[in-house]
């Protein structure tokens, strides 16, 4: 049995730094630009046997909108439900139930996040990005 934990002094950032700079998303980001985007955001652990083997943080304002991110789970520990468990925490989380307005970005896996009603946007016209690299 797994636990799903908002409290930050459990997270093991490591863990989560050591994941995170092999993904495509965040390939790089050093352990203090990690140590901020959790200072930063309502983040979730996932354990197994007191062992972080997920994560994933939500920047928002706690009103209307929630930017999902950073969601992982370890690649020996997948297959099991745990990334539909914690997304069932995310959004089950009191903090963020008054959010109408929940955003991500994902390359691959589309099929996770749509059991959770994320969809394609329905008016991309209205909405605009800026990326500085």
């Amino acid at each position: 049995m797994i636990e799903i934990s908002t409290n930050k002094s459990k997270l093991q950032i490591e863990v989560i730094h050591a994941f995170l700079t092999e993904t495509y998303w965040a390939k790089g980001k050093t352990l203090d630009e990690v140590k901020k985007t959790i200072e930063n955001c309502l983040c979730f652990g996932v354990y197994f046997n007191d062992k972080q083997i997920g994560f994933a943080r939500i920047a928002t304002d706690y009103v209307v909108f929630a930017y999902l991110m950073d969601v992982f789970i370890l690649s020996e520990y997948r297959g099991k439900g745990y990334s539909k468990q914690l997304m069932k925490a995310i959004h089950e989380e009191p903090q963020l139930r008054t959010c109408k307005v929940w955003m991500l970005k994902t390359s691959d896996a589309h099929g996770l996040y749509k059991q959770f009603g994320y969809t394609d946007l329905k008016h991309p016209e209205k909405v605009m990005e800026r990326i500085l690299k």
